[in-house]
């Protein structure tokens, strides 16, 4: 047993010894942060406590092991972030989303004014914390991780002759973040409970409003029927009605005056009583409805099989899972022509787009297709239409992405005052690639779709694989620094820089420009990151308006919190 008892022993640095110790801080920090204190739950950051805690213990890893999966943790985690938020990033900062990121960005000024006058401040009462420690402190309070993992990279860059300092400086910040962390994630919601006392807000009013404002939306796909009786308009072809009507429409399917269901195309001619199945925008209802006739009701999908006037036009969905038709416009599919098929709308990552001829395809996009069930089988066969393929990962994007990022973090950027050149390093540029590659990447034909699973592996990889490493690094004088008068300061001056921007947050929100209390909480939640802060949100809301918000101002949250981190540690420790 002498064996087993060496393998276990504290101080032990073997590779055996290693990774035993991060499968035992990784699994036991799941497993303990599932636990609810309040209804509230760490979640994965319980990770790094335990890695503290075994830290503590004497327990510690070949050092070059911890360095490589601390890093590579980090940019597996920040690169499945980039492509998970990228799709809606640039869209993010369209119509209300403005508004609610400039709000989230306020919230950054705050917390880095609140941490700037608490690190020149201090001395009226005999502090003496570093801005690293600062640093650390802020992002534990907002509980943002990447934030983290960039000011501890970036140090590591403007120190590279004096390695060992910069490495404890790197453990000074992860002692402050978790210092300030759980009161973070207790921070946000007693700031959502204050808002909520302070304008005496009735949830179960904003939830009602919630649900008329989507039963009067606007911006999905609205299918109709029509029945034609505007003499003026008979005999024209739906290419000509094209050309009258500016707004984006497909007539899906026309039953003639006989009973006899068609698929029409650019030349067919429209004649009066022929019922045509319509998609477009609900706003465009009354415009069509003065221009071809009557809203009818007809259910197009029910059928009578010895109907010898019905032509068996069925409605199916088809799956893009060919790559070579990543990045593909849908009007050089010719589908009318070629298939004598019409796309009436293709649902991308949960939302319905009107088709048109410029719309490019994606791997994983659903394409809504009406026609014959020969006509669609054979799109289908040429569309790929395998949900196998769509759960095969697509490493070669990844890891390009990777690849890119790394140099792209590495380029040297030279701003006046600085002495050292700022860099994205392993955090910004990942993440900067991530983002442009989810956007742009099919139109260099990149297969960048990656189902919901195979990213959230990746994410939770990478951040356990960071915090352990963060964690066992730091444990070793967690408890003689964080548990003395500086580490309570470190607390009480985190939970300060948690509060006090979500109150000004909330106020200018509610009070200035009346935003739904929901909203208002996936604000706060996206504002800091926060996933516990979100689920407690969606919770209390019971539909998605929290989950709207929060992906509203998460990707340039993310993206400046990581930003704003690096920014500090050059300036002040450069």
């Amino acid at each position: 047993m002498e064996w087993l008892i060496d393998l276990l022993s504290p101080g032990q640095t073997s590779l055996a010894s290693t990774v035993l110790l991060y499968s035992f801080v990784i699994f036991a920090g799941i497993y303990l942060g599932k636990i609810k204190f309040f209804g509230i739950s760490l979640g994965v950051t319980f990770v790094l406590f335990v890695g503290i805690l075994m830290g503590h213990l004497g327990y510690i890893a070949q050092t070059d092991t911890l360095h490589f999966l601390r890093e590579f943790g980090l940019i597996l985690f920040i690169f499945s972030i980039g492509m998970q938020v990228g799709p809606g990033f640039f869209s993010s900062f369209k119509e209300g989303g403005v508004r609610l990121n400039v709000l989230a960005l306020t919230g950054i000024g705050l917390n880095l004014a609140l941490m700037l006058g608490f690190f020149y401040l201090q001395d009226l009462w005999g502090g003496h914390s570093s801005i690293g420690e600062l640093v650390g402190v802020m992002s534990g309070a907002v509980t943002n991780t990447p934030g983290l993992g960039a000011a501890q990279q970036t140090i590591l860059q403007v120190m590279p002759d004096n390695q060992e300092a910069a490495y404890t400086i790197s453990q000074q910040m992860s002692m402050g973040y978790a210092a300030a962390y759980p009161l973070g994630v207790i921070g946000i919601i007693v700031a959502m409970l204050i808002i909520k006392k302070l304008y005496k807000i009735d949830v179960d009013a904003e939830i009602r409003h919630v649900e008329e404002d989507k039963d009067q939306s606007q911006l999905k796909p609205h299918v109709v029927t029509f029945e034609l009786t505007n003499e003026l308009v008979s005999g024209l072809t739906i290419a000509k009605l094209h050309t009258l009507i500016s707004c984006n429409f497909v007539i899906s399917r026309i039953q003639k005056p006989d009973g006899n269901v068609i698929i029409p195309t650019a030349s067919t001619e429209i004649e009066l009583k022929d019922l045509l199945l319509v998609v477009i925008s609900q706003q465009d209802e009354e415009i069509f409805e003065r221009f071809l006739g009557p809203v009818v009701e007809k259910d197009w999908d029910s059928y009578d099989e010895k109907d010898p006037n019905h032509s068996h036009v069925v409605s199916r969905r088809i799956l893009v899972t060919k790559s070579e038709y990543n990045g593909k416009k849908l009007g050089e599919m010719r589908l009318r022509m070629g298939y004598k098929l019409n796309v009436t709308r293709i649902s991308r990552a949960g939302m319905d787009l009107l088709p048109s001829s410029n719309l490019r395809l994606q791997m994983g996009d659903r394409i809504t297709a009406v026609g014959k069930e020969e006509d669609i089988n054979r799109l289908a066969d040429r569309l790929g239409n395998s949900m196998k393929r769509l759960n095969e990962p697509n490493l070669v994007t990844m890891f390009i992405g990777i690849f890119l990022g790394i140099i792209v973090g590495s380029i040297p950027l030279k701003f006046p005052g600085m002495s050292v050149p700022m860099r994205l390093g392993l955090a910004g540029g990942p993440l900067i690639v991530a983002i442009l590659i989810s956007c742009y990447g099919h139109k260099y034909h990149l297969v960048t779709y990656t189902s919901s699973a195979a990213n959230l592996l990746l994410r939770e990889i990478g951040i356990c694989l960071f915090l352990a490493s963060v964690g066992i690094s730091a444990g070793a004088g967690f408890a003689s620094t964080v548990f003395t008068p500086t580490g309570a300061i470190w607390v009480g001056v985190g939970f300060v820089i948690t509060v006090i921007p979500l109150l000004v947050m909330g106020i200018i929100a509610r009070g200035k420009y009346k935003i739904n209390y929901l909203t208002i909480m996936g604000l706060m939640s996206g504002g800091y990151t926060d996933p516990p802060a979100l689920a407690y949100g969606n919770k209390v809301a019971g539909n998605d308006a929290p989950a709207v918000a929060y992906s509203t101002v998460y990707p340039l949250t993310m993206f400046m919190r990581v930003i704003v981190a690096q920014l500090v540690i050059l300036f002040f420790c450069s």
